[in-house]
Order: structure tokens, then sequence, then C-alpha cells
């Protein structure tokens, strides 16, 4: 069976609806907990598909945090190999650092719900599915990453020029969240409370937007990364 392994850094930043995707089209899930298991020991299995979710820490904390090295380490053996690997949010700012890229604080937050804005090259990339009348996204992150060589930028917003690349066949980084679920997202006002009241933005606005947007961006979510796999894996695409 094909596998994807998932390194997730707090509990309720899982794979939400990407997750149900992943399942159906035949591959098994598995959770990696960052500072908890081995991440050395559970690369050596070679997943078919290695994602780095978010959390609430830096891409360049590993000094506080040493797990994260070993997170660099699997992302540099997944460029060499070529193997597929999608980052999102830290993930996608690991990503970045691996192939040396600088990672550093944004102008501002970008927390809540807002539209990117797709290069060229994500018009005709799986984003188009994830945005295709300009709908927004859920944005939560701090830091931000400069291109890394040989990326393609594939979406921008004006805070964060790079919010999206590719690189290589097989690589996808979202700074930006597509696989979140309304229900999932209840978890995450309630264990990002202490920087949702620091950043100043409205609980109830992010509740707000969650119930207007939610539904929607779990579809165009699934429909995002149906279209990410397929263009990995051609003959086992529908």
């Amino acid at each position: 069976m094909k596998t994807v392994l998932a390194v997730r850094h707090v509990a309720f930043e899982d794979l939400g609806s990407f997750a149900a995707v992943f399942e159906r089209r035949g591959y098994a899930v598995e959770y990696a907990e960052a500072g908890m298991d081995d991440l050395a020991r559970a690369s050596k299995r070679e997943p078919d598909i290695l994602a780095i979710l978010g959390g609430p820490i830096g891409a360049n904390d590993d000094a506080d945090y040493p797990f994260l090295k070993d997170e660099l380490a699997l992302l540099e053996r997944r460029a060499k190999s070529g193997r597929p690997a999608l980052g999102i949010c830290l993930g996608a700012q690991l990503m970045a650092r691996s192939l040396g890229a600088r990672v550093y604080p944004a102008g501002r937050k970008e927390i809540g719900w807002a539209p990117i804005a797709l290069s060229e090259e994500g018009r005709t990339s799986c984003l188009a599915a994830l945005i295709p009348r300009g709908e927004p996204v859920l944005h939560w992150h701090g830091d931000t990453f400069d291109l890394p060589d040989g990326a393609v930028r594939l979406a921008s917003t004006d805070i964060c020029p790079d919010q999206a690349f590719a690189w290589g066949p097989a690589w996808l980084a979202l700074q930006f969240h597509a696989e979140t679920t309304r229900r999932g997202l209840e978890r995450w006002f309630i264990g990002h409370t202490v920087e949702i009241a620091a950043s100043g933005v409205s609980l109830a606005r992010l509740r707000a937007d969650t119930a207007a947007w939610g539904a929607s961006l779990e579809a165009r979510g699934a429909a995002c990364l149906e279209r990410w796999l397929h263009a990995i894996e051609p003959v086992d695409g529908p």
C-alpha cells in the first residue's frame, strides 16, 4: 500500500480534509509526532509522500527545538531522491530552508481569511482548483521565506510575495492553509488563543469567515490535492 508520513507539531494541526483524499486514493496515512517520535527512524521506511505540517514554532528555532534538524534532514534527503513532499505553513518554511532559502519574519502576521494571487505558473498548477473564482484561503503565520533556487513561485500576497512554490516535479510548498476544516478550526481557536489575542484579530470575525468560507475551502482544498496527486502519479490518477 502507498504511504503518507505526516510530521505533526501540534495535535490539532493535522491533515484535515487532505486525509480523506489520501485515503480515497489508496494511501495509508501515518503521523509522526515532532518532539516525541524518532523522525530519523520513521524516515527509513521511505514513505511515498512526506508531508510536513504547520505549527506555532519557527523554522529557525532548532536551537530550542532540535527535532527541526531531523525534519530538515528528512527534506534534504527527499530533495536528493526527488521523492514527493508537501509542506504546509511551517512545513513550507522548512522546505524553503532545506533548499537553502532564507526564512525570516514577515512585515506583520497574516491570520485570517484572505485571497491569494496566483502567478502565471500558479494558474496552470493544482492551485487553480483551490481558487477558481478568487475565493479566500486561511492564513496563519508570522514568518515568510525567499524563493529557493530552482523553485517556481505559484502564489503571493502583498505581505508575503512567496505564498506557494513548486520545486522539481513533486514538491509543493504552501505557506497558507488549504487543508483546514470548519470543525477542526474550532480546535485552532482554542489552541491558538494567546496568539489570536496578541495579534488583535477578532475571534468573532474568524468564526464568521469560517462559517462563510469553511465548507467551500474543504471542497476546494480536496480538489487542489487531487490535482497535485494526479500530476505526480499520472498512472495511478483517475
